[in-house]
């Protein structure tokens, strides 16, 4: 049985590893697309106690939720299901995005959303960005009322700063918060992880795999399908990639003194840097999702733990455009 953890104080109960679905047909290896594929995972993963799902309007955008909703069926009250809004497709590139943190936006997403997934409710549903354009307050504000019609169980944010979450707070409670989290993207270690620990808020740590980079499966660009969005990151570039290896090359070590999976050890990382954490890394393959529901029972000591943060700093920024409209 995996181990388990909350979605905030008093939420529901939820596996320790998540499942992102965003891979599943949207940004990675759009040639390697299996609807069906990815829908016996999903069964997978909640036979295997991996009951927080975690999908997004923008992904596809839209087909992700349908994806997963058609996989739900008949087993909608195994999972604890999450998505959001406030992204909306531009077209431009494959992840392009604008927000859109606009109450109507909102209150009308919901509705779509709920349609797609097939579902009456989510169990958590999330601002994917916060708008700089609109005040979080008033974003905040018609999630909340999301809440207030049972359309949706919990609330929570995506990539923001203390101060956002504290202006939200003041608002309605805020159930969790979605940022970016692995051995080498450790920045919301600095103020935010710590804050939603002490808070009793959730911290979905998405991309804990480094996309992929941290099981070390890319040895080079090649690697890479055409298509895929990592051909254009800049940690996937060729000097980076050589550079970053580094870091899966002190993981692979650990991996091998605790007989674990480099993603496993990856895994056991992001999890040990606080009990709020939950990570949700994706995958469309029967393999790795087995790895990495068993990544919950890998314990690293001290010095596995000391290693990891003793690694080089990640060469490449998290993304090659700047604004808030991220994955």
């Amino acid at each position: 049985m995996l181990a388990t953890n909350t979605l905030g104080t008093g939420g529901p109960a939820v596996g320790a590893i998540g499942l992102g679905c965003m891979g599943m047909s949207h940004g990675y290896d759009p040639h390697g697309r299996d609807d069906a594929a990815s829908a016996a995972v999903i069964g997978q993963a909640l036979d295997a106690g991996v009951n927080l799902l975690d999908t997004a309007d923008v992904y596809g955008p839209c087909t992700n939720e349908e994806l997963v909703g058609a996989a739900l069926a008949g087993r909608r009250d195994e999972a604890v299901l999450a998505t959001k809004v406030g992204l909306v497709a531009d077209g431009r590139h494959p992840l392009g995005r604008r927000n859109d943190g606009r109450p109507e936006h909102v209150r009308a997403s919901i509705d779509a959303s709920l349609r797609r997934l097939g579902t009456d409710r989510v169990d958590l549903y999330q601002l994917h960005r916060v708008d700089p354009e609109v005040p979080i307050e008033e974003s905040w504000a018609a999630m909340a009322e999301a809440v207030a019609a049972g359309k949706a169980g919990r609330i929570g944010l995506s990539e923001v700063s203390v101060a956002e979450i504290e202006r939200a707070s003041a608002v309605h409670p805020v159930a969790s918060v979605q940022s970016e989290l692995s051995v080498w993207t450790p920045e919301a270690l600095a103020d935010v992880v710590p804050y939603c620990q002490a808070n009793g808020i959730a911290f979905l740590a998405y991309a804990p795999l480094g996309r992929g980079f941290l099981t070390g499966r890319f040895r080079s660009a090649d690697d890479i399908a055409d298509g895929d969005w990592r051909r254009t990151n800049p940690r996937f570039q060729p000097d980076a990639l050589d550079a970053n290896r580094a870091i899966t090359d002190a993981i692979r070590r650990i991996a091998e003194r605790r007989g674990a999976g480099p993603g496993q050890v990856a895994l056991a990382w992001t999890r040990a840097q606080a009990g709020c954490v939950v990570p949700i890394p994706g995958t469309k393959t029967p393999r790795y999702l087995a790895e990495n529901a068993a990544a919950a029972g890998v314990e690293l000591t001290s010095e596995d733990l000391a290693e990891l943060d003793a690694a080089p700093p990640a060469v490449g920024t998290r993304y090659r455009f700047v604004g808030s409209a991220r994955p």
